[in-house]
């Protein structure tokens, strides 16, 4: 398993092109299963507002913040965080090839990843691995650019919101299903690992965990204090 305490960018970037399972519409059986929520949870702050703040630059990302203006004021009235992401999505990616964006989460992670997760939280990963359960990452986050994160940790299965591609296989702005938050989480875990999926352990820092955390034997809401590593 690696270990991120000393991690390098050549060390995470060989780590990303091991062979990693998605999501997938047949249950499958395993060890027991250990939830963790991405975002805050295993890292110190939002990966995906980090990636679009990354690739876009300063200039660029304070003129998209700008026009995103609206939508956060409507924000304010509607509470859809999947709404708001579908905006951040049109408006910072819109146009992008799927390989695009992939070769670019894997950039990116490769260099945030030695200092974006808990300490802590990755002792609580290491620790359930040891004891031969399967530690599954379920996030709001875009899976796609979550992906390289999970190879990097050793996971062999990400649940997360996906994004929506045109014929030409680029990005349209906009979500592909629900976001993955709240009562989805256990909707996508039901889909993957059958309607009558239990976790051993669920660990979460939002009120959009709490579904999750219910259907697990232990309940680990903001747990994680550590920081980077």
């Amino acid at each position: 398993m690696l270990t991120l305490t000393a991690l390098s960018r050549k060390s995470f970037l060989s780590k990303t092109t091991s062979s990693f399972h998605g999501t997938s519409h047949e249950p499958v059986e395993g060890p027991v299963l250990v939830a963790f929520d991405f975002d805050g949870t295993l890292t110190v702050k939002d990966s995906f507002t980090a990636f679009l703040q990354w690739r876009a630059g300063p200039m660029r990302y304070a003129l998209g913040l700008l026009r995103l203006i609206p939508d956060l004021i409507q924000y304010l009235f509607h509470r859809d965080r999947g709404r708001l992401k579908a905006a951040a999505v049109r408006e910072f990616l819109r146009g992008v090839t799927r390989e695009r964006l992939e070769a670019d989460a894997k950039e990116f992670a490769a260099l945030v990843a030695p200092t974006l997760f808990r300490d802590d939280a990755l002792a609580a990963w290491r620790r359930w691995r040891s004891k031969g359960a399967r530690p599954v990452i379920v996030t709001a986050s875009p899976q796609l650019i979550v992906a390289p994160f999970a190879r990097g940790l050793g996971a062999d299965t990400l649940i997360g919101t996906e994004l929506s591609f045109d014929e030409q296989d680029r990005l349209i702005g906009a979500l592909h299903g629900e976001n993955c938050r709240g009562a989805e989480k256990v909707r996508r875990l039901q889909q993957v690992f059958g309607a009558d999926v239990h976790l051993a352990a669920a660990y979460g820092d939002t009120e959009g965990d709490r579904e999750m955390l219910e259907i697990a034997d232990e309940r680990g809401y903001r747990v994680f204090k550590g920081k980077s590593v």
